[in-house]
C-alpha cells in the first residue's frame, strides 16, 4: 500500500471514530484497528494522537476551501458575502467535523478545539486577514456598503455566521426543515445587512440591467478575491503537511 493511500485510510478511520466516540475515547490502537494497519504504522505518519486528529480537522476544512474556490471560479457572484456564506453554511451542514468545530462541541472535540486554536493560530489569523481584504475589494467595486468601518462589517458578518451555525443546535425544533431554506435565510440576512443591492439575485427577479451591472462588478472583483482563498488553501495544506511525521 502506498504511503499516501495508507495515510488517507488512517485519516478516514480517525475521523469516523472522532465523530462516533469523541476525542477522549479515541485511541491510536482503535484507529489502527479501524484502518487495518499496525499501531506503529499510524506513528510513522503522525507523532501524536493530537497531530493526527488536527489533520482530520484540517482535511475537512481543506475540502470546504476547495468547494468554496470551485464555486467562485464557476460563478463570480459567489464572491458576494451572501452567496459565499450560503455555500459555506451548506458545507457546514454536510460535514459533521465542521459542525463540531464551529459549535465548539466538547463531547466530540474534547480539548482538541483548544489545541486547534493554539496550533492553528496563524492559519486562523490569515483567514481573518483574507476575509477583511475580501470585504475591502468588494467595497472598492461597489458590491458591499461602505457606510461602516470594514472591521465592524467583518465582525457583523462573522456574528451572523456564528448565530446561524449555533442555531442548528439551539433552535433545531423551530428551524425550517430544508437545509436549503435555512441557507437562503442566512443569505438574505447577510445580503440585507451588507450588500449594496439587497434585492439582488436571479432568484429574486431583479431587473436584468441591475443584475448585469452587478455581475460585471463581481467579475471584475473576482480576480482579486479568489487568490486570497487560494493562498489560504495552500497555507492549510502546508499546515496539514507539518502535522505529518517527516
Amino acid at each position: 500500500m502506498e504511503r499516501a493511500e495508507r495515510g488517507e485510510r488512517i485519516l478516514e478511520a480517525a475521523g469516523e471514530l472522532l465523530l462516533a466516540w469523541g476525542y477522549r475515547r479515541v485511541t491510536i490502537d482503535e484507529i489502527a484497528r479501524r484502518a487495518k494497519v499496525g499501531k506503529g504504522t499510524v506513528y510513522l505518519h503522525w507523532k501524536t494522537k493530537d497531530s493526527l486528529l488536527l489533520a482530520v480537522v484540517l482535511r475537512v476544512q481543506s475540502r470546504s476551501h476547495q468547494r468554496q474556490l470551485a464555486r467562485m471560479r464557476s460563478d463570480p457572484l459567489e464572491i458576494l458575502p451572501s452567496r459565499a456564506l450560503r455555500g459555506h453554511f451548506l458545507d457546514f451542514l454536510g460535514e459533521p467535523v465542521l459542525r463540531a468545530l464551529y459549535t465548539d462541541d466538547a463531547d466530540i472535540l474534547g480539548r482538541l478545539n483548544d489545541t486547534a486554536k493554539k496550533e492553528l493560530a496563524e492559519l486562523i489569523a490569515q483567514g481573518d486577514r483574507a476575509l477583511r481584504r475580501h470585504l475591502e475589494v468588494l467595497r472598492e467595486h461597489g458590491l458591499v456598503r461602505d457606510d461602516m468601518d470594514v472591521h465592524h462589517q467583518q465582525y457583523a458578518l462573522m456574528a451572523m455566521a456564528t448565530g446561524f451555525f449555533t442555531s442548528e443546535a439551539l433552535l433545531s425544533d423551530r428551524a425550517p426543515d430544508a437545509p436549503e431554506a435555512r441557507a437562503e435565510i442566512l443569505a438574505h440576512t447577510v445580503r440585507s445587512a451588507l450588500e449594496t443591492c439587497p434585492g439582488s439575485g436571479a432568484d429574486l427577479g431583479v431587473d436584468p440591467a441591475v443584475g448585469g451591472v452587478r455581475l460585471a462588478a463581481a467579475a471584475a472583483a473576482a480576480p482579486e478575491v479568489i487568490p486570497l482563498y487560494e493562498h489560504l488553501a495552500e497555507l492549510s495544506a502546508q499546515e496539514m503537511r507539518r502535522q505529518v511525521r517527516s
